[in-house]
C-alpha cells in the first residue's frame, strides 16, 4: 500500500540543540486545536501509532506527517516565523518540504535499515527479561519486539499484513533519557522483509523522535 508522507525540515539562524520532544512541545502548544500534533483528546492520551512525529536528524529539526497527519502539516507548516524550545527562541529562515506517496508493507526482498535515532525497544518487564537472558536470547527478544513494532504500526495504518514478518537485528545497547529518567535504548541496523518509508519511527516514544529508521541504498536479496 501507499502512505502519504509530508516531511518538514527547519533551518534557523543558529544551531538548534534541543530534542524531538521539545520540538513536539512547541507544535503541541502553538497548534493545540490539532489533536494529531500532540495525541491528546480532552486531556486523554490517544494510544495509537503517531501520525505526526518530531525528530532531530543530523541536528536538523524534522517533522513527519503520515496520511491525515500529512494533511495537518500542510495546513500549519508555515504559520510561524520563530520557534521556542526550552526557553530558547530560534528564527526560522528556511523550510524544506516534501509531500509524496511512499511504499509500505511486505517486500519480496530483504531491506536493510539503520536506526538514525535510538530505538526504545523494551518496557520495564521486557528489560528485566533481557538482563536475565544470554546473548542469543537477547537478540531473539529484540527481533521479536521489532516484529511486534512493525505489526502495531501496520494495524494503526490499516494495513493487513499478508505473511510473516522477518527481522534480524545488529544492535548496540546505549543509555538515553526520557522525561528526566534514564532509559536503555539501542543503535544499529536491522534487516526485514518490510518496506518502511524513511524517517518513520518504531518502538516506544516515536512521536518524540525515538526509533527513526532510514533505508540503506540497496535491497539485500530475495527472502
Amino acid at each position: 500500500m501507499n502512505l502519504l508522507v509530508f516531511t518538514l525540515t527547519l533551518t534557523s539562524t543558529r544551531p538548534i540543540h534541543e530534542s524531538g520532544a521539545q520540538l513536539r512541545g512547541f507544535f503541541a502548544t502553538k497548534f493545540n486545536e490539532y489533536s494529531l500534533l500532540h495525541q491528546h483528546n480532552a486531556d486523554k492520551f490517544i494510544y495509537r501509532y503517531p501520525m505526526v512525529q518530531y525528530k532531530m536528524i543530523d541536528k536538523i529539526p524534522t517533522v513527519i506527517g503520515i496520511n491525515e497527519g500529512a494533511e495537518v502539516l500542510k495546513e500549519i507548516y508555515d504559520e510561524y516565523d520563530k520557534i521556542t524550545l526550552s526557553g530558547n527562541e530560534y528564527e526560522i529562515v528556511e523550510r524544506g518540504i516534501t509531500y509524496r506517496k511512499e511504499d509500505f508493507g511486505i517486500s519480496e526482498k530483504l531491506i536493510k535499515y539503520d536506526f538514525v535515532t535510538p530505538w526504545f525497544a523494551l518496557n520495564q518487564e521486557n528489560y528485566r527479561k533481557y538482563l536475565s537472558f544470554d546473548k542469543e536470547q537477547q537478540v531473539e527478544l529484540l527481533n521479536k519486539n521489532l516484529v511486534g513494532n512493525i505489526l502495531s504500526m501496520s494495524k494503526s495504518l490499516n494495513y493487513q499484513v499478508p505473511e510473516k514478518i522477518k527481522c534480524h537485528t545488529e544492535l548496540r545497547e546505549r543509555s538515553s533519557s526520557l522525561k528526566g529518567n534514564e532509559i536503555i535504548v539501542f543503535r544499529g541496523s536491522f534487516v526485514t522483509n518490510f518496506q518502511i518509508p524513511d524517517y518513520l519511527g518504531l518502538g516506544k516514544s516515536v512521536s518524540r523522535g525515538f526509533g527513526t529508521v532510514r533505508k540503506w541504498a540497496a535491497e539485500i536479496n530475495k527472502t
